[in-house]
């Protein structure tokens, strides 16, 4: 019996020595494709050698390619677990010709694959064509033998692939086994007339040979191609002999580590009739999911890819709960994935300690919402049963999503299993209108106008200017200054004018310039616009579209004619200021990697000429010891003083040179390289449009300021560079010099000092609360009891008593009682309230303190809780003290 990495290997190497080229799997994660969240089949990472816009050194590859399937018409999620067949994530083998090769070899070694190397029966393959398809049809009759009546034909829906509307497209030719009549159906059971697993699908062929134009018609391919795909879990189950692809070997590891850590035992039962087998196969596939999704550095957020990790291990954590699963374990198993898949994905042993980390931090993080948030839908779905409904309002779903973290798919899981359907439409309403609340609340003002929306609408007023062919040439990496003439001006709400006058702000067009505009993270450059009769100051320079540059300037002196000849100067130590902040953004990057590991990527950042922030993938707040060791790194760095060169390539070339380059950013066919270092030392090297130093020793120093956390596993670091840096030394030791004097010691014995001084106030307000203590008879308060419905009740103010003290006295005090008795104690200090609440055991049946203490601790604009018999409370409204005694009064009375 063939195992899943028997079969991955051989199927390498078959085509390799077919004379294909081994091609490493791509990324999960398209690096240049926006239209794709995630890979979804083979043919993904050579997209462009399909449409014919890039070349390599080979026209044959084989791969096994790292799929993910979970958004878009390939959203394979809900089904996961409840069929045989369906994961999130899976591998796809595959041969692939880029005009080399055509039918006849793409279909010979295919069947030379599945009959003598995987050695299955060829009596029992099918095979379907394109129901015009009659070259293949003759080809599958030649080269297998195979009867005419197990050649099937299908229409175009099933055995014709496209790209698009337009492009590239072919029939498809796909090989089938018929697994058993035991498999059937009914006795209509057949290829093309039903869905079930008897006649399971094993491998698809795509003959690319036509060019579909606007209107439909399709005209043959110069150089027509071969794409073909298989799935790894799917024929490892077919080799194996198993009917589900969860009872093969890559998930059975998995499957038995994980009922063996739940205590539960896995029964190799029908798709969806067990529920403990269903929870086992959903946590085995979203446990390797996750493993392969973080290893790439994605990490659970609520945006993006980040969401559908979360999704991902929240939807498992909620089926590990149904088996019992109090406690955090999902972790173990990607460790798991990691030990069965590492040798096949040497990546995964490099990330384990980050990837389990990632994801026991997210299972802690649920698991405080998790009980709580199904308590709320199962009483919800009982409310609904009782009225009637069977679906659960958008909004509530929405409520549980925003406050308890629960995906949808969780909500619909679980009404689903008792005969409820979720409001997806609603959900989906309630989504947007969050999203919107979003964006509003981010819009600020600035150059492009202030914050009610004039600053948008003047971004896309220069978007149009860029598409009625308005453009700016940028001139300013070889020079500070440009002579040039007054293209475009318009005034302060972005409307074309002739003139502006001395006092009167607006903005400028020119055909060159060497103001950088704001982009990729760089604030722009600012400087003056001079002419004969007029000098403007250029407060700000902005980038709305890839070619235009627009200047925001005010007239200082004079007047601004269009078409008048001028000359423009940056400022030239705002632009090194940026400069050093850009390059060492870099620098901060690559220390980063270095020391926190190479799932860390860019998640934004913002460089100008005072500082420069920067946001990143990580699961945690940096340690002190990291933060020092990333500090050092970039100083290092600075202090070696090596060269930082700029390299204008192609996109492909670019890649291939290891240059680092941002998922959601756009680039075109030509990019240019920032990169700092000599030969093998290289220590950056990124896709980068912005301005940057010419040696990394320009940059000074580098001083971290803050470290933080924005978002779930978006992390931010602010610093300073040069002068920036020297200012806050000078500032920090100023003010150190001012603490060591009022101190009377020297730095060496600060530290000491202050400890000293810490231990000595420690003492004294010890001293000073066992004072007041002291001060307070316990058996004195007790004379000024007073007796309600048979309860002893003793109500008493306490004036600049701190909480600890008078924990002490309530001690005191309990300690002289009998039965049936409440006490209550209210400190204050100043503003402050602090409320205690006793109440003796014998009356717990009836009154427990955290039920007195909360509407006593309202009136003082406060809240409590506790145990039933002592209570804590704090408020801030001495005044009502009375009117809370009254009313603890009152209820003892009711």
């Amino acid at each position: 019996m063939l195992t899943a990495q028997e079969i991955r290997q051989r199927y390498l190497d078959f085509f390799h020595r077919h004379a294909h080229e081994i091609v490493r799997s791509g990324p999960l994660i398209p690096p240049d494709d926006k239209t794709l969240l995630f890979t979804n089949a083979g043919m993904v990472q050579f997209k462009k050698l399909f449409l014919g816009a890039e070349k390599r050194s080979y026209s044959r590859a084989t791969t096994c390619q790292k799929c993910l399937r979970v958004s878009g018409k390939h959203n394979d999620l809900e089904n996961v677990g409840r069929t045989a067949r369906h994961h999130t994530f899976f591998e796809m083998l595959g041969n692939f010709s880029f005009g080399d090769y055509f039918k006849k070899e793409a279909i010979t070694w295919a069947w030379q694959f599945v009959t003598e190397e995987l050695e299955l029966p060829s009596e029992k393959l099918w095979v379907t064509i394109y129901r015009d398809d009659d070259e293949a049809f003759q080809l599958w009759k030649e080269i297998s033998g195979l009867a005419d009546e197990r050649i099937v034909r299908m229409d175009e829906k099933d055995n014709f692939w496209t790209m698009g509307d337009t492009g590239p497209c072919g029939p498809c030719s796909e090989i089938y086994i018929d697994q058993g009549s035991d498999m059937a159906c009914g006795p209509n059971c057949g290829i093309g007339s039903c869905d079930c697993d008897r006649f399971l699908e094993i491998w698809n062929l795509v003959f690319t040979q036509f060019d579909q134009a606007q209107d439909g018609s399709r005209s043959l391919l110069k150089a027509p191609n071969i794409d073909t795909g298989m799935g790894l879990e799917r024929i490892a189950a077919v080799c194996q002999g198993k009917r589900s692809n969860f009872d093969c070997d890559l998930f059975q590891t998995l499957i038995q580590y994980a009922a063996e850590l739940a205590h539960v035992r896995y029964s190799f039962s029908q798709p969806d009739t067990n529920d403990v087998d269903t929870a086992l196969r959903v946590i085995a596939d979203h446990s390797r999911a996750a493993a392969f999704l973080i290893c790439e550095g994605v990490l659970p957020s609520n945006e993006s890819r980040g969401y559908v990790l979360r999704r991902l291990i929240r939807r498992a954590l909620r089926f590990a709960s149904l088996l019992g699963v109090r406690e955090p374990f999902m972790h173990k198993v990607v460790g798991k994935v990691v030990e069965v898949m590492g040798d096949a994905y040497p990546e995964l042993r490099e990330q384990a300690d980050f990837i389990a980390r990632v994801v026991y931090e997210e299972e802690e993080r649920f698991s405080l919402t998790l009980e709580n948030g199904l308590r709320l839908l199962e009483a919800r779905l009982s409310e609904l049963e009782a009225s009637g409904s069977r679906v659960v309002p958008g909004d509530f779903c929405f409520l549980l999503h925003d406050t308890h973290g629960f995906p949808l798919d969780i909500i619909t899981d679980v009404a689903g299993k008792r005969g409820f359907s979720a409001d997806e439409k609603g959900f989906a309403e309630h989504m947007a209108k969050q999203r919107e609340r979003a964006r509003a609340s981010q819009k600020k003002g600035g150059l492009f106008g202030g914050s009610d929306g004039q600053g948008v609408a003047l971004e896309e007023r220069f978007k149009r200017l860029c598409a009625d062919g308005e453009h700016s040439e940028f001139t300013g990496y070889d020079s500070l200054t440009e002579e040039t003439t007054v293209g475009l001006l318009l005034n302060g709400v972005g409307e074309k004018v002739q003139a502006l006058g001395e006092g009167e702000e607006g903005y400028v067009i020119v055909p060159k310039t060497p103001f950088y505009g704001e982009s990729g993270g760089q604030v722009g450059d600012r400087g003056t616009l001079s002419s004969l009769v007029c000098k403007a100051v250029v407060q700000g320079t902005m980038k709305p579209a890839p070619t235009l540059i627009v200047h925001a300037l005010r007239i200082e002196r004079g007047e601004l004619h269009a078409g008048e000849h001028c000359t423009l100067s940056v400022d030239e130590s705002h632009r090194l200021a940026c400069a050093r902040n850009h390059s060492v953004t870099h620098l901060l990057h690559a220390a980063l990697r270095t020391v926190l590991g190479t799932h860390v990527h860019q998640m934004g950042s913002l460089v100008n000429g005072e500082r420069l922030r920067f946001d990143f993938s990580h699961i945690s707040a940096l340690t002190n010891d990291e933060l020092r060791k990333v500090e050092e790194w970039v100083n290092n760095a600075i202090m070696a003083d090596v060269p930082v060169r700029t390299t204008i390539m192609d996109r492909e070339q670019a890649k291939q040179s290891g240059a680092m380059a941002l998922f959601d950013e756009k680039y075109g066919d030509t990019v240019r390289v920032v990169s700092m270092g000599d030969g093998d030392a290289v220590l950056s090297c990124e896709l980068c449009g912005g301005t940057h130093l010419t040696r990394t020793g320009q940059a000074g120093s580098f001083i971290i300021e803050a470290e933080s956390g924005v978002a779930s596993g978006t992390r931010r670091i602010e610093a300073l560079t040069g002068t920036s840096a020297y200012e806050m030394v000078r500032r920090q030791r100023d003010r150190m010099g001012q603490v060591e004097r009022l101190l009377k010691t020297s730095g060496e014995s600060l530290v000491e000092r202050v400890e000293a001084l810490q231990s000595e106030v420690k003492k004294l307000r010890k001293q000073e609360s066992s004072a007041k203590v002291s001060a307070v008879d316990a058996r004195a308060l007790l004379e000024h009891t007073e007796e309600i419905a048979g309860i002893r009740l003793l109500c008493v103010k306490l004036d600049a008593m701190p909480l600890k003290a008078m924990r002490t006295l309530m001690d005191d005090v309990r300690s002289h009682l009998t039965e049936s008795s409440v006490v209550c104690l209210c400190g204050v200090e100043g503003e402050r309230l602090s409320l205690l609440l006793y109440v003796s055991k014998d009356l717990h049946s009836r009154l427990k303190a955290p039920d007195l203490i909360r509407p006593v601790a309202e009136l003082l604009g406060g809240s409590g809780g506790g145990r039933p018999d002592l209570a804590q409370a704090g408020g801030n409204n001495p005044g009502n003290i009375p009117l809370a005694f009254a009313e603890l009064k009152k209820l003892l009375a009711a």
